[in-house]
């Protein structure tokens, strides 16, 4: 099912050179693939998962050492949505394979499914910000305080996800025109494996009575994605909801150790624009098209002190 023609697209990367925001020749240098920046990005990831949950789960470490390693932990796995986000572009390694296994596993680490990410995702880097049309917006933004501080909770997101893994186990994607027939069984049975691991860690978590299960994924995910919603909601909220991606995006400057954990998703109009220019290079993409940027942020506080100051800014279009 094709979504109605008569909104503009959001531009995308084949506009852009067209404009010459980016010549030619840096594109195709931008556009190189790198394993070593994959797997280096990938296991640093990985390594702050691995190390912030031993401290946290580590008995003989005070509490004031074992609670920020609680949250550096919960961090490290809301941002796995990152990986699965790039991976999910097939951009971070050389190898499609490599790519979906990465993805795959980083969405069952921040409780998204790959399979059905990619093609939601698909639609919202085609119809960016474009109300009935675009993925993200099947839920309306927060347009009150206390719908902003509900959604930074990650409440609705827990419900959210809930709702829509039970639908996709049950092979319900009616709601989802960006599934198509012939993708729903590969996206339902990939949805079943990543059931059964959950299932499997309950499993070996119930009899050593150990609570591994919510000691170390339910409770950190449910601690960091409060500064995943944070970040995340800086990307669209408040921009065009028109198919310019000039205007219909932010980049947010911050600080390196943010910026690393997104896998330089701050530079998000970049990303939008040439989405097949991979993470580690999009800093210099960046240097390229920033005078051009409509939404140039200095930083996700000062994004956020607007949202505050007049939430409707984040309101649709009637």
């Amino acid at each position: 099912m094709e979504p109605p023609t008569q909104h503009q697209p959001s531009v995308d990367t084949s506009d852009m050179t067209t404009h010459d925001l980016i010549p030619a020749p840096a594109l195709r240098e931008l556009n190189g693939r790198s394993d070593r920046a994959g797997w280096s990005q990938t296991l640093g990831h990985g390594a702050l998962i691995l190390a912030s949950g031993w401290v946290w789960g580590h008995g003989a470490f005070p509490w004031v050492v074992r609670l920020p390693a609680l949250l550096l932990l919960g961090w490290g796995l809301a941002f796995a949505f990152c990986a699965m986000h790039e991976c999910g572009h097939r951009t971070a390694f050389a190898s499609r394979a490599v790519n979906d296994a990465v993805a795959w596993w980083a969405g069952v680490l921040s409780f998204y499914n790959a399979d059905f990410y990619r093609r939601y995702h698909q639609w919202h880097h085609r119809y960016t910000n474009q109300p009935g049309l675009d993925p993200e917006l099947e839920d309306a933004p927060p347009t009150s305080r206390a719908g902003y501080l509900l959604q930074l909770s990650g409440l609705p997101w827990w419900t959210g996800k809930l709702r829509g893994h039970w639908r996709g186990l049950r092979g319900e994607f009616s709601a989802n025109p960006y599934i198509p027939a012939d993708a729903a069984p590969s996206v339902r049975s990939s949805l079943w494996k990543q059931a059964a691991v959950y299932g499997v860690v309950l499993g070996l978590s119930v009899p050593g009575g150990n609570g591994f299960l919510l000691w170390f994924w339910l409770l950190p995910l449910a601690l960091g994605q409060p500064l995943l919603r944070f970040v995340l909601l800086a990307e669209h909220g408040g921009c065009s909801n028109s198919g310019d991606g000039l205007a219909n995006t932010r980049t947010t400057h911050t600080l390196a150790p943010l910026r690393w954990l997104m896998w330089n998703m701050p530079y998000h109009v970049e990303h939008h624009l040439f989405a097949s220019v991979p993470f580690h290079a999009l800093a210099t993409a960046h240097q390229h098209i920033a005078p051009r940027l409509v939404h140039n942020a200095p930083g996700y506080l000062a994004v956020h002190r607007r949202f505050l100051a007049d939430p409707s800014v984040l309101a649709l279009p009637a």
